[in-house]
């Protein structure tokens, strides 16, 4: 299948050429960055995770709410997902591989990732973590291959792919869920230490990831002669409708905990997310864009009129990413570091080399989901045909 992806249109290479002109930009800013440290970020004493890790924390979300087509296609025979539980599988594959790279570049040195595997050790949070991320990147890479091929040879699929189907969907809930416990089980960190994190990250998770793969359908069937289904992408507007008011719930039980309670530790991460802190509000403006796209697209994504309205759904799926990353990709990590633990006002604002090697991260995963998605849809096309 792979000579599939070697074969496309003026605008398939240019799309790849620009991916990787990107990532080559990425590459040498690493290099400076391998050489003198992760000086070159925005982090500092105070503020040890940053842009990196935060977009790592987003990705690993999208990468989760591919299980919102996996459940109902496998195991509630919902055949119209069948369409496009591929392209739900893919999106997971190239959203863990920005996840790793995203690890991998905020290492000082690359190379002591190998002491999770050399010195493993069980109580560790970060060693489940690295097992669940590299174990849920094999099995959508074996679902995906295995069920696409079948299509193409117009057989089912063996049966011996079922097992790790259905492995593959606790192993999506546990790496956004081991993903929230190494925040929470950080006990210096008030605003992360909280039962409620789980349950949000998965509910920002199931909104952002199917919006984005709405988006995606909406691109193929623009530039592709495959067609998702008017229906499968109306479904998913459901699934993210109900997971986006949950995640907006999740976010105002926790202002009202930590503001009700009047416990300084709680409410201060709050009040500098909202309204600033000491004279400090550099993510203000950021936090309050992001709880305005939320409940923009909530009224659009409730009211069935405005759904069922694609253009009217384009918008709203762009409201709940753009939402859910400023608030996840932005807000949850320097929330949880600002102010530290004695209090201190310290603001993290990521440097313009950290930004630019993050982009070169988002432009890589961009350039392997690109080329998945051109064997899925040109497997699709030629079993239409």
């Amino acid at each position: 299948m792979l000579e599939t992806a070697l074969k496309g249109t003026k605008r398939y290479w240019g799309l790849l050429a620009a991916f990787a002109v990107v990532m080559g930009i990425g590459f040498l800013i690493y290099l400076k960055q391998f050489d003198f440290g992760l000086g070159i970020t925005g982090m500092s004493r105070d503020v040890s995770w940053g842009f990196y890790i935060a977009q790592f924390t987003f990705l690993v979300g999208v990468a989760a709410g591919g299980v919102m087509v996996v459940i109902p296609y496998y195991l509630h025979d919902y055949k119209k997902f069948g369409k496009i539980t591929i392209l739900g599988e893919f999106l997971a594959i190239a959203a863990i591989v920005m996840c790793l790279l995203f690890i991998v570049i905020d290492l000082g040195q690359p190379m002591r990732i190998l002491n999770v595997w050399l010195h493993p050790s069980p109580g560790s949070v970060l060693f489940w973590d690295t097992i669940v991320l590299n174990g849920y990147l094999f099995l959508n890479l074996l679902v995906g291959w295995i069920v696409l091929q079948s299509e193409r040879n117009a057989v089912p699929p063996p049966k011996w792919i079922k097992p790790f189907i259905y492995l593959s969907i606790p192993f999506a809930f546990g790496i956004h869920t081991v993903t929230a416990y190494l925040y929470c089980g950080l006990p210096g960190r008030h605003f992360w230490m909280t039962a409620i994190l789980a349950p949000r990250f998965l509910a920002s998770a199931f909104a952002a990831g199917p919006s984005f793969l709405i988006l995606l359908c909406f691109i193929v069937r623009k530039y592709t002669k495959f067609d998702p289904g008017k229906d499968a992408i109306q479904a998913l507007s459901k699934i993210v409708t109900y997971a986006i008011i949950a995640n907006v719930f999740f976010l105002v039980c926790e202002v009202f905990v930590a503001m009700y309670s009047g416990i300084p530790s709680h409410m201060d991460h709050i009040k500098y997310l909202y309204v600033g802190l000491h004279g400090h509000g550099a993510l203000v403006p950021w936090m309050w864009a992001s709880v305005i796209l939320m409940l923009l697209a909530i009224i659009l994504l409730v009211n069935p009129v405005t759904r069922r309205n694609e253009s009217v759904l384009m918008a709203a799926c762009i409201f709940v990413f753009a939402g859910t990353w400023i608030d996840k990709g932005l807000g949850m990590i320097s929330g949880g570091f600002v102010p530290s633990p004695l209090h201190h006002v310290n603001e993290y604002i990521p440097s313009v080399l950290e930004v630019v090697l993050s982009l070169s991260v988002w432009a890589a995963g961009f350039f392997v989901l690109t080329i998945l998605f051109k064997m899925a849809v040109s497997i699709k096309e030629e079993v239409n045909a």
